[in-house]
């Protein structure tokens, strides 16, 4: 298990690439690292294509490959690089969410499809699609043409300029979206597509407070930290008017509820007396993950975002559907707000919009906060807001998954095999306390047992992780969950695979 390392909080989220598992204990808010030993395996040897020097004087080294710590001269060359090459060009690297003597992350070469490889040729599986982004999987043909493409012809320019690719990305988002919405606002990526999305709404309305979920993550900016429900706002909370209230959550409920339909109702009396005690004139909006991702896939009950919706339209609140991770298929929809027949006054989007294959993001603005700003001043801009290589990275990526059919396939193969498998799972070990999940976006809850429903402990989280991760598969760790979410593009011999590999070692860590 290793040694405590730091108080953080009740969660931590855990970066499905880490070299060293981080998690901290529910009870005592430890955090804790657990090193990854990977196994041994053949050199991957590479063609000299590259040399990076960092010296005064040329290199005549030829092409072996050799890296000097600390602070004396480096020299790297790209024929047959090992990982401990990667790893020691990566020292200088400040990493997120990371204590950073711990991180130590796995070093990858390159990926295809739901596959991933390392310097010495071990082959991964994603089926965390990283960072719950690849939605068309690694290095699709057509998106890479695309974006060099954009470069050969125009690689940047000013975004109060028009240019083709930028208008040709609004048309075909909006294509997907309700007929209620009429332009977006493109940003660099999810958090500053909530920033944007909270600005408008408090401009639109004239009123300042913001209501968002406990169990929620809305990005690492400022007022996207502070409208983020779980213990990473803490250190961050420095916007001003945020307020936050339980989003229903059965498994776990904080109303003593014992059927979704109590569930629901319960939350909703308890959103709308926050409302009543914030004050209904003081409240700019209400945002809120269609299906929470971070916080562990938590798919709410059918009726309750429709109640959301009419209380925020009841107290003229702006609603604003935060579908960053579950945007763009992941559920097997465009939008995931489409399985519950309610739409929002405003949509903020990234990750699978364009796989993540260049930093994206944006907002989806419906037509009465459109027709607000034809006359008003919007204070709001990027630099990169609308960068050409990122929109045209959109459209081919919007041109991907229709003529692939990919929305449809998450929909089929999610609902009909990975999301069986998993479930069959829960049959055969006791450890698992809840599967749950839509398409290709499913959370497996892992407990000490089922009647008291206590989180399996950090450190078989963390030889669960290590065992998996020596295994080849790359997963998306949080907390006492292991969350599944391959790009959407997993054919059923692989997701069986991956599901094999999860199988063997709750065995194994059951035994």
């Amino acid at each position: 298990m290793g040694q405590a390392v730091g108080w953080i909080g009740e969660e931590v989220w855990a970066d499905p690439l880490a070299h060293d598992f981080v998690e901290t204990d529910t009870m005592t808010s430890a955090l804790f690292g657990m090193k990854i030993i990977p196994s041994d395996s053949a050199a991957f040897s590479m063609s000299c294509f590259v040399s990076f020097i960092l010296e005064d004087e040329p290199s005549t080294s030829g092409c072996e490959s050799s890296v000097v710590n600390g602070d004396d001269e480096m020299e790297v060359s790209t024929e047959q690089l090992v990982n401990q090459d990667i790893i020691d060009l990566d020292k200088s690297v400040f990493h997120s969410w990371s204590i950073q003597e711990a991180a130590e992350p796995i070093a990858i070469a390159g990926g295809q499809g739901c596959k991933m490889w390392d310097y010495e040729g071990k082959e991964y599986l994603d089926f965390s699609s990283q960072l719950v982004n690849t939605n068309i999987g690694h290095q699709h043909p057509q998106v890479i043409k695309a974006i060099k493409d954009q470069a050969d012809s125009l690689v940047t320019v000013a975004p109060a300029t028009a240019n083709f690719t930028r208008g040709l990305a609004a048309k075909r988002i909006l294509s997907k979206a309700p007929s209620t919405f009429k332009k977006v606002f493109f940003t660099n990526a999810g958090a500053d597509a909530n920033e944007n999305a909270i600005r408008m709404a408090r401009q639109f309305t004239g009123r300042d407070k913001v209501l968002s979920a406990y169990r929620s993550y809305h990005g690492n900016t400022g007022t996207a930290i502070a409208a983020t429900g779980d213990f990473r706002r803490i250190p961050n909370e420095y916007s001003r008017g945020h307020v936050h209230f339980f989003n229903p959550f059965l498994y776990r409920s904080e109303f003593n509820a014992a059927t979704e339909a109590e569930e629901s109702e319960r939350a909703l009396q308890h959103l709308e007396r926050v409302i009543e005690c914030e004050g209904p004139t003081a409240i700019a909006a209400i945002i809120l993950e269609t299906i929470p991702g971070t916080a562990g896939f938590l798919i709410p009950p059918k009726d309750y975002l429709i109640g959301v919706r009419e209380l925020a339209t009841k107290y003229g609140i702006q609603l604003i559907f935060d579908e960053v991770m579950v945007g763009f298929g992941r559920t097997g929809k465009w939008f995931a707000f489409e399985h519950f027949n309610v739409v929002p006054d405003l949509i903020t989007f990234a990750k699978g919009v364009n796989s993540g294959y260049v930093p994206a993001g944006g907002v989806v603005v419906s037509e009465p906060i459109v027709e607000h700003f034809k006359s008003n001043f919007f204070m709001g801009g990027l630099t990169y807001s609308g960068h050409p290589l990122a929109m045209a990275s959109i459209v081919a990526t919007l041109d991907v998954m229709e003529q692939e059919g990919i929305v449809t396939h998450a929909d089929n193969v999610g609902n009909s095999v990975l999301g069986p498998l998993l479930l069959s799972l829960q049959e055969l070990h006791p450890m698992i306390g809840d599967v749950r999940g839509k398409g290709m976006f499913w959370a497996v809850e892992l407990v000490e047992d089922r009647e008291s429903k206590t989180p399996l402990s950090n450190e078989k989280m963390g030889q669960l992780k290590a065992q998996l991760t020596k295994r080849g598969l790359l997963t998306f760790i949080v907390n006492n969950r292991i969350h599944v979410a391959p790009p959407l593009v997993i054919q059923p011999s692989e997701i069986k695979k991956g599901v094999k590999i999860i199988d063997e070692v709750l065995f194994e860590l059951a035994s």
